[in-house]
């Protein structure tokens, strides 16, 4: 058993250890270690290209973390104040949405969204008092979105555990000192379930930064980092692509690393 499970984890990181390995390679070639250089690292963060696409990556992440971690928090709060039934039926959708396929997410998501703008789109020309109206399309907005939505599940079930806990004697000592609701949230609930919210912001933005997948389906003209890099790969693995791998490796995990830790001493506590 031991052996077996080794070699799983073998098979797992050996390739991992192998793309950080080369991506310090001082040759041209990404097979052939010719000795260690930082070099790609300094022409990668040089590229205009994988700047423009780092960017765009760091804007829909921040915005659909944010967004989901705003409704995300409303909607485990709205959880809590539901029938068990019914609680069980939301938390079954929820479930479905962390588990459904991301191509299944992708496809769906481009499917609705092409029907929003085939409705939209004519009532903008038809209110837009100018020659040239707005049209919507396929972009910022439709990655916001489509991340935001997978987010959203992401960041309730993770509040709503940390609500779980919540001892309901606290909230309801505040009402009987007659503190208002919204005096409650901000001065109990909230500070209690902070972390937690923390937690699902950095997991959102960890999920929605390194997504190829559905960003894929619904990024239309606009480039985020993922896609990028499948391009470049398309014409050939270089150590400037495993140096890119590297950096989104090693801040995935740092991030990871401090949504555990939130919830590793709230849970503590």
């Amino acid at each position: 058993m031991r052996a077996l499970v080794t070699a799983v984890y073998v098979f797992l990181y050996a390739p991992i250890a192998l793309v950080v390995l080369f991506s310090f390679n001082a040759g041209r070639h990404a097979s052939e270690f010719t000795g260690f250089s930082l070099q790609w690292y300094g022409k990668a963060l040089s590229n205009p290209f994988l700047t423009e696409a780092l960017l765009n990556s760091l804007i829909i992440a921040f915005t659909s973390a944010g967004t989901a971690a705003v409704f995300g928090t409303m909607a485990a709060l709205g959880l809590e104040r539901l029938g068990p039934r019914t609680r069980a039926v939301f938390d079954g959708l929820f479930a479905a949405a962390i588990v459904v396929p991301g191509v299944v997410i992708g496809i769906a998501t481009l499917v609705a969204l092409v029907e929003v703008f085939r409705f939209v789109n004519p009532v903008l020309t038809f209110l837009w008092p100018g020659d040239t109206p707005p049209k919507a399309g396929l972009g910022f907005f439709s990655i916001i979105a489509a991340h935001g939505l997978f987010s959203l599940a992401l960041v309730t079930m993770i509040v709503k555990a940390r609500l779980a806990s919540l001892g309901r004697d606290i909230v309801e000592a505040s009402s009987d000192l007659y503190a208002t609701p919204f005096t409650t949230f901000r001065s109990i609930v909230l500070p209690q379930i902070f972390p937690a919210v923390a937690a699902g912001f950095l997991l959102a933005f960890t999920f929605s930064f390194d997504d190829f997948i559905v960003a894929f389906f619904v990024a239309g003209s606009k480039t985020t980092l993922p896609i990028y890099v499948f391009a470049s790969i398309r014409r050939g693995v270089t150590p400037e692509v495993n140096a890119i791998a590297t950096m989104v490796l090693v801040s995935s995990i740092l991030i990871i690393a401090v949504a555990r830790l939130l919830l590793t001493e709230r849970r503590a506590s």
